[in-house]
């Protein structure tokens, strides 16, 4: 098979800007002649890689397939040439973590420093994000681990064996409220009828935690007493608002267990309103990076 490096580079940059005049901008040449290049590189791989009767131009199934090898070799490629022409000697490598913001601002860190021995010869560099964004990172070879929750209710649609998993530990989703009084007695009450209209500090559409708070909540009564205060895609975002006395709000009970054992938040609803959240590291099979390879297998026979 004979295709440039510059097609992959063409490639990347219109699956970026998902439109060809601009990607041909930014890679400075005409349309028509980066058109042609990627013509020639889809009649090289023999698949279509664009969706051009979309607007704006997507990626064919084969090529999301392809993306992850492009950005893959590239990176590899442009690494070892800076390291030919020493402009990056004896570098530290750099591990891409993707995780949850919640996880990153709680979790993350002590999961690290738990796990020192594997991580010192490592430089770390994490992005705080939703899961959607997440697992499209992962998916895209953007970063080579991800951080998240995983729930019964609304699994992750990630294939086993190209984005393997490892579990790291377990949580509860919790609905939390500030309290009235010195004895931890909540200002709203889930399971006391007395109490309507009560304020939802919610999840904003498509959020992951969203979805299971939805699936907790769905063909119960209980939706007929909240009403939407406040939303945001953030658990730390609701947790400062549940802090304020705005409203009732679902969080991770890893996120809170400070303001718990404080009684600044109390868990305002009984078993029934709970649901368990386990945490979750995924990585890409797509991506063949030596160093990940060997340092998953190393956190495979630290955490099974």
């Amino acid at each position: 098979m004979d295709f440039e490096t510059r097609w992959l580079e063409d490639f990347l940059a219109l699956a970026e800007e998902q439109n060809f005049s601009r990607a041909a901008e930014r890679r400075h040449i005409t349309q028509p002649a980066f058109s042609r290049r990627i013509k020639a590189l889809e009649q090289a791989l023999d698949v279509s890689l664009f969706n051009r009767s979309a607007t704006p131009v997507q990626l064919t199934a084969e090529g999301q397939l392809f993306h992850i090898t492009a950005r893959n070799v590239m990176t590899q490629l442009h690494e070892s040439v800076r390291q030919l022409r020493g402009l990056a000697p004896n570098r530290q490598q750099t591990l891409r973590v993707a995780a949850a913001h919640s996880l990153a601002f709680t979790f993350f860190p002590d999961w690290m420093q738990e796990h020192d021995d594997l991580f010192h010869d490592w430089s770390l560099r994490l992005v705080a994000m939703n899961v959607e964004a997440g697992v499209h990172a992962l998916r895209e070879g953007r970063c080579d681990l991800l951080q998240v929750y995983y729930d019964s209710f609304s699994t992750l649609q990630l294939d086993a064996e190209v984005f393997p998993s490892l579990p790291l530990s377990q949580t509860t989703f919790v609905p939390v409220c500030r309290p009235m009084d010195a004895a931890g007695t909540p200002e709203y009450s889930l399971d006391d009828p007395a109490h309507s209209r009560i304020p939802l500090l919610a999840y904003a559409p498509g959020a992951f935690l969203g979805r299971t708070l939805r699936l907790i909540l769905k063909d119960d009564p209980l939706t007929l007493k909240l009403h939407t205060r406040y939303e945001t895609a953030m658990a730390e975002g609701l947790k400062g608002m549940a802090l304020k006395g705005t409203g009732v709000a679902w969080v991770p009970k890893l996120c809170i267990e400070r303001e718990l054992a404080q009684g600044d938040l109390v868990i305002c609803g009984s078993e029934r309103w709970h649901a368990p959240l386990e945490i979750r590291l995924y990585r890409c099979t797509l991506i063949n990076k030596s160093a990940v390879n060997q340092l998953w297998q190393r956190l495979t026979a630290a955490v099974l």
